[in-house]
């Protein structure tokens, strides 16, 4: 698998903000999904946003959210530059886990089901996000 590259990330205050950002290159992962997970401590990994990756007459843009981060956080794409972007707003600290980039899943979801991580051709290392109380 090849690795994408993640920045960002870090430590914050609760009701801050942080921005993740991921270079995937756009062109290899066209209708496919991108999308950033996340593992707290002791916890399984979850979906927390994910983005349709295609032209935005085939859906493109289409974008999901955990409920739990619905509102607080946005994900974007900019395809001139092969980076998506997670935007973390009011953050609180049960946001705090290791963020993952993914990228390549044939599909983000279908009906009630959300591609797991396993699906996904490529993702990062990881990047610590910390928020304290």
């Amino acid at each position: 698998q090849v690795h994408l590259a993640e920045s960002g990330g870090g430590s914050v205050q609760a009701g801050g903000s942080l921005r993740l950002s991921c270079t995937v290159d756009t062109y290899t992962y066209s209708r496919n999904c991108v999308g950033w997970f996340r593992q707290p401590p002791g916890r399984e990994r979850e979906a927390v946003a994910l983005i349709w990756n295609a032209p935005i007459a085939s859906g493109g843009g289409t974008t999901y959210y955990a409920n739990s981060v619905k509102v607080r956080f946005a994900i974007s794409r900019d395809n001139a530059k092969n980076t998506f972007t997670l935007q973390m707003n009011r953050m609180k600290p049960e946001d705090t886990a290791m963020y993952y980039c993914a990228a390549g899943a044939h599909y983000c979801v279908s009906g009630d089901i959300w591609a797991s991580f396993d699906e996904y051709q490529s993702w990062g290392q990881g990047t610590q996000v910390t928020v304290s109380s």
